[in-house]
């Protein structure tokens, strides 16, 4: 009877790994229409955001954050 279950070990693993391939070979593409559609509303966004702010036009030196003087005591 032990030799039975020292056999039915690799038997579960057997069974296991194959349910584990299916399922990770499972078709997913699904998401992908969504996905893509919302990716192409964010870049959309980006663009209007990026076109209202003229900020084609500006240079490095007038994006950066204004420099503070240190205050002495």
């Amino acid at each position: 009877m032990a030799a039975l279950a020292w056999l039915l070990i690799p038997l579960f693993a057997a069974v296991g790994a194959a349910i584990w391939a299916r399922w990770a070979a499972r078709n997913r593409t699904s998401g992908d229409v969504s996905e893509l559609a919302g990716y192409s509303r964010f870049r959309e966004a980006m663009e209007r955001a990026h076109a209202g702010t003229g900020a084609e036009s500006a240079t490095p030196a007038e994006c950066a954050p204004a420099q503070q003087t240190p205050v002495s005591s």
